[in-house]
């Protein structure tokens, strides 16, 4: 062992390529930086908020519609309707909305009150 000592303090390219000179070196390259990948360009928005806007109106997107369970999602084909019936979709997932919201507050209601009497 000790013959591979004194070769490696004799021979300077061995004692270069100790662990510790390695990691010297990688500290003293720059590492460049990791790039996002490209922006897709098959037909999607990009919004520009550099003007300092703190909202943004989607109107694209369509109504947001509230599930019987709680839940929220999209009309899937609300950019290729026609005018009319954006209406009447507004129309009809507004009413819509407002009874599933009142209904899962009254349920959030009972809930809360039968967990109460129990405590």
């Amino acid at each position: 062992m000790s013959t591979t000592t004194n070769q490696s303090s004799k021979n300077p390219e061995v004692a270069q390529q100790t662990p510790q000179n390695n990691a010297d070196a990688e500290q003293q390259q720059p590492k460049a930086p990791l790039a996002l990948p490209a922006a897709p360009s098959d037909g999607t928005t990009q919004l520009d908020m550099s003007n300092g806007g703190t909202t943004v109106s989607l109107d694209h997107l369509g109504p947001m519609v509230v599930n019987v369970d709680g839940t929220m999602s999209r009309i899937s084909n609300w950019d290729k309707m026609a005018e009319i019936e954006k209406k009447n979709t507004l129309r009809i997932i507004g009413k819509r909305n407002q009874s599933r919201l009142e209904a899962l507050k009254k349920q959030r209601a009972e809930a809360g009150g039968e967990g109460e009497g129990e405590a």
